[in-house]
């Protein structure tokens, strides 16, 4: 193993130590059997207040599954992502652990190639509100409209959720497929900011409401870990809350009544067709979309109930409605990110990681990392469009 060019102070070790032991979901007295070492020797380890022995090192790496040289680099980020969501009472499931392992490993990657690039993440984050008492959807609705102005997006419909949420807002945005019912996550951390998992494996409609779900956790409880989950009651405030912050946040209520009233004007009755044209114009799913209708009274309560007692609203009926407008019903890869690619074709071309590492950072494998450098290195070859350094 090669010495670290910069040697951790034995605190800087400790805390390191201490964040992979628990994330890896191991007791301090199994860590120290590993070790061979008394579990008080362990504890003063990860205070700081006895150094580390290489061996020591080595034997805890092994334990943990990770590898002693990204406990010991100066430029290696450590996250403690995992044992937050762990913590959540409702969270104890296989599926969700992946699903925090995931995220905690993206952030982490993420934020160590900026450290070997030498840049910063850009942050725009809104103040941050608080729930007050009362009617948290009227609050909710408030707080959507005023974020949608303070982006400058008026009333028209959001074409990218996501890219706003990374490029606008500077939260750190992942999409990779997880257990199908697990449809995001959102966590913020002092040190990397706000970070969010969305599932892949959903269709976009869905994945573009989970995002605005969990922006409205942003915007009102970001320092709360949270995992959203569709069959979870709103059994709290924050979770009513957030729910109602999608809505609004996706569906401005004036721009649904102008749009409704658009698309009905002559009609005597809501039909499969108008249900399908405004979700598809908001960007939303047909479910979603019918939901606000009842809100805002444009239609009855239980008017989607309806339709899913009648045979529903299907893609078939959505794609001869649209034609080519018409989303394809079958997710995408989704395993986009688009900073956290950049960053690593960024730094794989000046040969800072190899392609292996890459893979491992992003993970995605290997036949997939060469799609994405085959692409990269298709885009470069006009010398036209190469920027001023």
């Amino acid at each position: 193993m090669n010495k670290p060019n910069h040697e951790l102070s034995p605190l800087e070790l400790g805390e390191r130590l201490k964040i992979a032991r628990e994330t890896a979901n191991i007791t301090q007295d199994a860590a120290a059997k590993a070790v061979g070492v008394a579990r008080t020797t362990l504890v003063s380890i990860e205070k700081g207040q006895r150094s580390a022995r290489l061996e020591e090192i080595q034997a805890l790496s092994r334990c943990y599954g990770i590898s002693a040289n990204s406990l010991l680099r100066r430029e290696a980020v450590h996250v403690d992502l995992v044992p937050r969501f762990r913590s959540l009472p409702e969270t104890n499931d296989a599926g969700i652990e992946n699903a925090a392992q995931v995220l905690n490993d993206l952030v982490k990657a993420e934020v160590e190639l900026e450290n070997i690039l030498g840049i910063q993440k850009p942050y725009n984050y809104p103040v941050e509100k608080v729930i007050l008492p009362g009617d948290v959807r009227k609050q909710a609705e408030h707080d959507a409209q005023s974020l949608r102005t303070w982006l400058g997006l008026g009333e028209g419909p959001v074409q990218n959720l996501l890219a706003i949420l990374e490029l606008q807002l500077g939260l750190r945005v992942y999409a990779r497929k997880l257990d199908p019912k697990v449809s995001g996550l959102f966590a913020f951390d002092t040190a990397v900011g706000a970070c969010m998992l969305i599932n892949a494996g959903h269709r976009k409609d869905r994945r573009t409401l989970t995002g605005a779900h969990e922006l409205g956790h942003f915007v009102a409880t970001r320092r709360r870990p949270e995992v959203y989950q569709d069959e979870k009651y709103e059994n709290s405030r924050e979770e009513r809350y957030a729910n109602a912050f999608a809505s609004a946040f996706m569906m401005p209520a004036r721009a649904v009544m102008e749009k409704f009233k658009e698309l009905t004007i002559g009609s005597t009755h809501l039909t499969r067709r108008h249900i399908i044209l405004l979700a598809n114009f908001f960007g939303v799913s047909r479910q979603a979309i019918v939901l606000r209708l009842e809100e805002l009274a444009l239609t009855k309560k239980g008017t989607w109930d309806w339709f899913m007692d009648n045979g529903g609203i299907t893609d078939d009926q959505a794609r001869q409605v649209l034609g080519s407008q018409a989303h394809d019903p079958v997710p995408t890869d989704g395993t986009q990110s688009s900073r956290l690619f950049l960053l690593a074709i960024e730094a794989w071309k000046k040969d800072l990681i190899s392609e292996g590492q890459m893979a491992e950072m992003l993970k995605l494998d290997r036949r997939k990392v060469r799609e994405l450098l085959d692409e990269a290195e298709e885009d470069e070859i006009d010398d036209l469009f190469k920027l001023p350094q």
